[in-house]
């Protein structure tokens, strides 16, 4: 069940997000459902190898790069589902950023996730 209320805290989230930024489009909330699951897949997939890949700029940046591994996990879904669309690279990034720190926050104050 907590799959489950995980998958609905990161909709959540970036619905919040698609409503706070003009260059953030998503068509309603069974698309954030969508990306939610679709955003799992390719970082349960994915995020390892590109951290392991990049581990040197990680190391130098002292973390920050996995803001940019993130965005463009988020890129790659924005690519996949039809009606989620983000404008540029740089929206993507704030977007990411966002995502994240509203679904920590989902997680934390509530009980049920």
């Amino acid at each position: 069940m907590s799959i489950i209320m995980s998958i609905l805290a990161f909709s959540l989230s970036v619905l919040v997000v698609a409503r706070l930024m003009s260059s953030v489009h998503v068509r309603g909330f069974g698309t954030t459902i969508a990306v939610a699951i679709v955003y799992g897949i390719l970082k349960f997939l994915f995020y390892k190898i590109l951290v392991f890949l990049s581990f040197l700029f990680v190391m130098l940046t002292l973390g920050l790069f996995l803001i940019v591994i993130n965005a463009f996990l988020l890129w790659i879904t924005d690519k996949l589902i039809d009606d989620f669309e983000i404008e540029n690279f740089g929206s993507t990034v704030i977007a990411s950023i966002l995502i994240s720190i509203l679904d920590v926050v989902f997680r934390w104050v509530l009980p049920w996730v």
